[in-house]
């Protein structure tokens, strides 16, 4: 297994006993930690429905990266930097006051997901299995696994900032 398995201590692990109140703390502007959280969900939940979708499809092939997606992946997903100020994907806004228990379980299956579909498709669809990715283009499913530890990774850094001040 990968380490996406400890993903939920990463993003989980620093709102653990905390009141709810907590969970809705923000700067002006800012996403609070119910709705990163939120966030984070929905983008494991697209991914892998999508993978789950296509898990019976013929051997696919990786369309043709343009420039810009071939820097992204690049300063992401080889050298781990992630930059911030970029705007969420509309389908993976998060709802203004999410309910933290529901995002919580949300969340949680969305990993659950990953590493059921990690255990079955891996090795054998390892590089003919692609979903596309908005910043990146085509990723295959270690790719994605990748990604998304990372981008939990980025944005538990901003729920431990929250819940310091």
């Amino acid at each position: 297994m990968s380490d996406f398995a400890g993903i939920p201590d990463v993003v989980l692990g620093p709102l653990a006993g905390r009141p709810e109140a907590d969970w809705y703390r923000a700067p002006p502007g800012k996403w609070s930690p119910a709705q990163i959280v939120h966030h984070l969900a929905i983008s494991l939940e697209l991914s892998g429905r999508t993978f789950e979708a296509r898990r019976g499809k013929p051997p696919m092939q990786r369309r043709r990266r343009t420039p810009r997606e071939r820097l992204a992946y690049l300063l992401a997903l080889q050298l781990g930097w992630m930059p911030t100020g970029r705007e969420a994907p509309s389908a993976t806004r998060p709802a203004e006051r999410p309910d933290a228990r529901a995002v919580e379980r949300q969340f949680r299956d969305g990993v659950a997901r990953f590493l059921s579909l990690e255990r079955e498709l891996l090795p054998a669809r390892r590089h003919d299995l692609f979903v596309k990715n908005p910043a990146f283009g085509d990723l295959t499913l270690p790719e994605w696994l990748r990604f998304h530890v990372r981008h939990c990774v980025h944005h538990a850094k901003q729920i431990r900032a929250r819940l310091a001040s």
